[in-house]
């Protein structure tokens, strides 16, 4: 009687291990370990992934900022709106324009 119960509580102990192996998918990351080829191109993906979400994110941050400057030169404030329109005209020379 006593080995039955070890042995069916030795079942639901390795079946709630494999579940839980099951849930972290081992089986796939030691498949993928096995590939380095795969990783590679995995890691160069998101690496292009990161690097284009740099260049908008910056883009779109470094527009706001100069948005809200030239806000500020309309508002004329003394001293930052001097200060402001030289950041801004030097900006817009680099990028071609004209200010």
């Amino acid at each position: 009687m006593r080995k039955v119960n070890s042995v069916g509580l030795m079942t639901s102990h390795l079946r709630k291990l494999v579940n839980h192996l099951e849930k972290l998918r081992i089986a796939e990351y030691v498949e993928l370990m096995q590939k380095p080829r795969r990783i590679l191109f995995l890691n160069f993906i998101a690496g292009l992934a990161r690097g284009l979400g740099i260049a908008v994110g910056a883009t779109i941050v470094f527009a706001l900022m100069i948005e809200l400057m030239r806000r500020l030169i309309v508002l004329n404030i003394p001293g930052i709106g001097y200060f402001i329109a030289e950041i801004v005209r030097i900006v817009e020379m680099k990028n071609g324009g004209t200010f």
